[in-house]
């Protein structure tokens, strides 16, 4: 992993919130859950600001399937078909990712996806590819451990962990590769991250919503209607339920840095029993403190009902 790490001027500049449409690629285990397929489909609709690249099939690790090589496989799948009733070509545009944990702090775990990202990332001249990550950050990591020059021509936003004075961080997408990461808060690359526990848990919505302003925008309405309603986790049949859509909170935040409250603060250090300790001399990072729900669900039921 690069020791050397931008100037912190450089850094912070390159933390600002993009006024301008950017080039985007999205690292999803969207087999996982629910919420991921809700954020690919707002990429793809918000042609106007986000001009997504290619998106990648992450590993994660649940009850779904047997195996991370299994899981990220099945996300690669189901990535496709969304492609395929968006009428979206998915040749050139779909890679799959790692198929496991990175073994160590050293070796990157090389895939498709990795050797996109490192290609893309390298042709780069005047803006930052944007890396919209909504899962384990194996695939990102590993392009960095294999490249560290593309930290110079990237900006990585991440769904994981908790706030930075939560008593633990031991979320879903950051337990997944725990060495993947804590590498990430040490590389030095720019980052923006999303905590979930106040921050992305603000994204919550209920079958009622869904049935009104989604169900009826064709074949993908029907569908994120109907994985709402069968998800397998809880019961979202009684009055009053909800269901958070985590993965919308990055692209979000590209979308209109008004929903959100973020800030600077020096990149966590992720201890072996996956908490938070801090360093007042570290490179800094920006993070997310407060997102308004309201204006995320607003624009995604608009663009659906284009």
């Amino acid at each position: 992993m690069p020791k050397s790490f931008p100037p912190v001027a450089s850094l912070e500049t390159r933390l600002a919130w993009p006024s301008d449409p950017v080039d985007m690629v999205l690292d999803t285990d969207i087999y996982n859950e629910i919420d991921d397929q809700f954020a690919l489909v707002n990429a793809l609709l918000s042609v106007e600001q986000l001009r997504v690249q290619a998106v990648y099939a992450a590993p994660f690790y649940n009850a779904r399937s047997e195996s991370p090589g299994e899981r990220m496989q099945k996300s690669y799948e189901e990535i496709n078909r969304i492609l395929g009733w968006m009428k979206r070509d998915s040749y050139g545009f779909v890679f799959k990712g790692s198929e496991s944990r990175l073994p160590d702090d050293n070796m990157a775990v090389r895939s498709p996806a990795v050797d996109d990202l490192i290609s893309r990332a390298r042709q780069r001249r005047n803006t930052p590819l944007y890396v919209v990550a909504i899962s384990a950050i194996t695939n990102v990591v590993s392009a960095i451990l294999a490249a560290p020059e593309i930290r110079d021509n990237i900006v990585v936003l991440w769904l994981g962990g908790h706030p930075l004075g939560w008593r633990h961080t031991n979320e879903f997408n950051l337990q997944g590769d725990p060495t993947a990461s804590r590498l990430l808060f040490d590389c030095g690359v720019p980052l923006v991250l999303f905590p979930c526990i106040n921050v992305a848990e603000a994204l919550t919505t209920t079958q009622a919503e869904l049935d009104r302003h989604v169900k009826s925008c064709g074949e993908i309405g029907a569908y994120l209607c109907d994985i709402f309603e069968h998800y397998e986790h809880g019961d979202l049949g009684f009055p009053g339920s909800s269901k958070v859509i985590w993965d919308l909170a990055p692209l979000g935040w590209l979308l209109n840095r008004v929903w959100f409250e973020t800030g600077l603060a020096n990149s966590p250090i992720l201890t072996r029993d996956l908490t938070w300790s801090h360093d007042i001399t570290r490179h800094p990072v920006r993070v997310a403190t407060r997102i308004r729900r309201d204006g995320v669900f607003s624009d995604l039921f608009g663009k659906l009902n284009l």
